[in-house]
């Protein structure tokens, strides 16, 4: 059975356009899941939590995390939050391997400063990176291998991904 490799992290840290690149590199299928969530509910994840709420997404979450834990083989890029519900990550690490990708709030911000699709970053956007990331501390933690998207370009993390998987077997 091929592991999933899923990546988990804040908002603006690189897991879509990373996970893109290191599907392609191991020819893996690649899965956004905010973007399947669009996909399901015929709505943008900003849409679904304006007019839905917060639950309403976090439920979406759990139930796409329930099919793509039956799946292998998969590079999956997950929301910022998904791994706030215990169950969602329980049911990712049975099958798949948890990486952590992880910027300081200021390069974070830098990223997302032009960008008006993150719900969650209404007002002031560098004080509500610095209050999500202090709610969140600790919540990336369960990734069995982390790397820091704000020192190293884009390549080079995708090797030390592929190294790692290769080290401990995972592909």
């Amino acid at each position: 059975m091929k592991k999933n490799i899923v990546l988990i992290g804040f908002m603006g840290v690189g897991k879509t356009s990373i996970g893109r690149r290191l599907a392609l590199r191991l020819k893996m299928k690649f899965i956004d899941t905010d973007a399947e969530i669009e996909n399901i509910t015929g709505k943008t994840v900003s849409r679904l939590i304006a007019r839905d709420g917060l639950i309403r997404f976090r439920s979406e979450e759990a139930l796409l995390v329930k099919k793509l834990s039956r799946q292998e083989g998969l590079v999956i890029s997950t929301g910022g939050g998904m791994v706030l519900n215990p169950e969602n990550v329980r049911l990712l690490q049975e099958n798949g391997v948890l990486i952590g990708l992880c910027a300081s709030p200021e390069v974070i911000y830098n990223r997302l400063k032009n960008k008006k699709n993150r719900p969650l970053l209404k007002g002031n956007m560098k004080e509500q990176i610095d209050a999500l990331q202090k709610e969140r501390h600790g919540a990336y933690d369960v990734a069995e291998f982390a790397v820091d998207t704000g020192i190293y370009p884009q390549e080079e993390i995708i090797e030390m991904i592929v190294q790692y998987l290769k080290e401990k077997q995972y592909y």
